[in-house]
């Protein structure tokens, strides 16, 4: 989409932490969908790596499980006061979760033609 704003966070979750983590995180998504100029919210959880360009599944913790998101506006304004939102709303429950305060990665998306 042309003029959408985005951004994808990286989560670093504690191994003893995962279930707490994913049940947040669902209260959470539906909180952010309902967040004005919310285009798209999505969650992943990293549980494969590429292997000689093949997914292989994890099969052990090594020192936290990665999760990522993906959410997506019709504006910088609307992200910027969702994203108020969020840390105001969320972030100290989450950092109790995390080894480390998660990455944000935002800027303007790449048009879409189709």
């Amino acid at each position: 989409m042309d003029g959408t704003f985005s951004e994808v966070k990286l989560f670093q979750v504690k191994p003893d932490k995962l279930a707490e983590f994913e049940k947040l995180i669902s209260q959470i998504q539906s909180e952010q969908k309902s967040q004005p100029g919310c285009l798209y919210i999505r969650y992943m959880k990293r549980f494969y790596v590429l292997d000689e360009l093949k997914p292989r599944q994890l099969t052990r913790i090594v020192k936290c499980v990665k999760y990522l998101s993906y959410w997506e506006f019709d504006s910088e304004e609307n992200y910027a006061a969702a994203i108020r939102w969020f840390f105001d709303a969320h972030s100290k429950a989450l950092f109790k979760l995390l080894i480390m305060p998660f990455d944000i990665y935002c800027g303007n998306a790449i048009a879409d033609d189709a």
